[in-house]
């Protein structure tokens, strides 16, 4: 969906797309995610510019920055006397990027539910320096992708993109 209707969701959506996200799968149950809530037209703007000036990011009524998030591991060991050099691992940062993304996937599903639609911002990894500093990341944390997320506008329909035969994605016991 690339074109939303200005309306406001109602109270409680988010809290009920993030309820969602929280039920996702984990690796080792570390949920190394986070999600910043951007409804400020100037962030939004902001954001906008960085991932291409893709307008329907400043039409949604939400968007949500998934970030894949070591932060809270590290703050956590520090805080335990625990070691932390496991964050620094290509491991670590992988497992956040997919929790990030399952937690996302499952928001996706309870907004759909709810007449809701999205589209997925991978663009702002396009600065991810400027988004750290708009939305004030801590060390440790990156900002995985964007999500708009509103009422589908129906003057301005969309379609599901086509998608690769499952012979070509298939395959069994082998590559």
């Amino acid at each position: 969906v690339r074109g939303f209707l200005s309306d406001r969701l109602p109270n409680g959506t988010l809290e009920s797309l993030i309820a969602a996200a929280q039920s996702a799968s984990s690796s080792s149950n570390v949920q190394a995610w986070s999600v910043v809530a951007v409804d400020t037209p100037e962030t939004k703007a902001a954001l906008a510019k960085i991932a291409g000036n893709q307008k329907h990011i400043e039409e949604c009524p939400l968007l949500l920055v998934w970030i894949a998030d070591l932060s809270r591991t590290e703050a956590m060991g520090r805080r335990h006397s625990y070691p932390t050099e496991a964050t620094a691992f290509l491991e670590s940062f992988v497992v956040s990027v997919i929790d990030a993304a399952l937690a996302a996937q499952n928001a996706t599903v309870a907004l759909e539910s709810f007449g809701l639609g999205m589209v997925y911002i991978g663009a702002l990894r396009n600065n991810p320096e400027e988004v750290a500093r708009l939305l004030k990341l801590p060390p440790s944390t990156v900002a995985v992708f964007g999500m708009c997320v509103g009422y589908p506008d129906p003057a301005r329909p969309y379609n599901v993109k086509p998608r690769l035969p499952q012979r070509v994605v298939l395959h069994r016991n082998q590559y």
